[in-house]
């Protein structure tokens, strides 16, 4: 991502290799011709241009390692550089006449790419001005054999047309694809936003409706505590003195899960031993349920804990709610490590019809109504809280394992993990705890 979101490093990083490779083919191309061709140049004066330019591709290199981002005036400075390096050696070597002279055009393409316009445009401005002096004075071109100047030159114009087509191709290809893929993680992170508006929306929402209870909580909490005393000495009431029993419990249910809320507002960490929290949490979810079949399938790794268990916790809540309301028979819930162990994985099973092949798409990605007559907003609200602990859920049928059912997976990764086997050992399935 780091090279997709500060693309002005990128450029500069170009720019040092595309300047080495330019060193390296004037060197190759001033002892080619002084060999081979019997072109005399003045090499003292060459080299020194080369030199001073393996110098400023030195401290390029040592700009590019830094950690702070280029601005346009920088990339603008180095390619400002290289066509005034470009001019010197051309004028030290006939000027216009030079075959090499369009390697202006490479340049002028590059900082086209990677430049505002009004940039670009000082640019064009000098590489023109640099043309017309060198139309008009250089040092001319000291050959063994005058007559063999144009095929000389048309040789030299092949290998710089080759030249400036890799270059161009290469680096505008290169550039291209760096904004394609940095335009694609912007819309990417524009749908992230706009998810994440709507599930602070519906927090919003749901903690004004969860302060707007608190009250008839508290007055239905005081009148189920009073038929309870009643029904001890009345007989009337005595056959319903385990509903009220019941009654309370799912109150107090109601109000911890108040508690929580204003927890999670004013503490900092929720950190727990994942085995200690689990089994808190099931005992818990069992009072919601209890006329729900719910088997907690094996023993949770040792040495792992969580960083936010009532994220998790409410996570959880909601799968566990949507595997019950589609099947009283059979809910299992079982908490493993990854092969690499560097996630924690919750699976939760259900024996009901699956999932309609309508919803699959939709569901976790904004409210939809279900089935079952549920509006999807608490898979919503999961996805959401997943994906802010950088975990995910997935969702699939049974229907090549099993006839029926359907499969919720969390992944997160761990917060923490002491260096022990216990860890590893804990993703193997032992007893079963059922409850009927």
């Amino acid at each position: 991502m780091h090279r997709i979101t500060n693309t002005g490093r990128v450029n500069l990083g170009h720019l040092f290799w595309l300047r080495s490779l330019a060193i390296i083919g004037q060197l190759t191309t001033i002892a080619f011709v002084q060999n081979f061709f019997g072109v005399h140049l003045p090499l003292p004066a060459m080299l020194l241009v080369i030199a001073l330019e393996v110098i400023f591709n030195a401290l390029t290199w040592w700009r590019v390692s830094q950690q702070r981002p280029e601005s346009n005036l920088e990339l603008f400075g180095q390619i400002w550089v290289d066509l005034g390096a470009l001019s010197a050696l051309l004028f030290l070597s006939g000027g216009t006449t030079n075959p090499f002279v369009s390697l202006y055009l490479p340049s002028l393409a590059i900082a086209a790419a990677v430049l505002p316009w009004h940039l670009m445009a000082w640019l064009a401005a000098f590489a023109v001005a640099c043309y017309a002096v060198l139309g008009f004075d250089s040092v001319p071109l000291n050959l063994d054999n005058p007559a063999n100047l144009f095929d000389y030159y048309r040789a030299g114009m092949w290998v710089n047309f080759m030249v400036s087509v890799g270059l161009i191709a290469w680096f505008v290809a290169r550039m291209s694809r760096a904004l394609r893929l940095r335009d694609a993680a912007l819309g990417e992170a524009q749908q992230r936003l706009l998810h994440d508006e709507r599930a602070v929306a519906l927090g919003v929402q749901a903690a004004t409706v969860a302060h707007e209870i608190g009250t008839p909580l508290s007055t239905i909490a005081m009148l189920s505590e009073e038929l309870r005393d009643a029904a001890r000495t009345d007989k009337g009431l005595a056959p319903y003195s385990a509903d009220l029993e019941l009654l309370e419990q799912q109150m107090t249910l109601c109000t911890s899960a108040l508690a929580r809320l204003r927890s999670r507002a004013t503490t900092a960490t929720n950190r727990q031993m994942v085995g200690e929290w689990l089994e808190s949490f099931s005992e818990q979810w069992r009072l919601r349920h209890p006329h729900v079949k719910f088997e907690r399938i094996g023993v949770p790794p040792a040495d792992i804990s969580l960083d936010d268990t009532v994220a998790v916790s409410q996570i959880l809540t909601i799968l566990l709610d949507n595997a019950a309301r589609a099947s009283r028979d059979h809910v299992t819930l079982s908490c493993t490590l990854t092969v690499r162990g560097d996630q924690i994985v919750f699976e939760v099973c259900d024996a009901g019809p699956g999932i309609p092949a309508a919803l699959r798409g939709s569901l976790g990605t904004m409210p939809v109504d279900s089935t079952q007559g549920g509006h999807g907003v608490g898979l919503y609200l999961a996805f959401s809280a997943a994906a802010r602990l950088k975990g995910s859920i997935e969702l699939a049928d049974f229907s090549e394992i099993k006839p029926r059912g359907t499969r919720a997976v969390l992944r997160l990764p761990l917060a923490a993990r002491k260096l022990s086997g216990a860890g590893r050992q804990g993703t193997t399935p032992s007893n079963t705890e059922k409850q009927a």
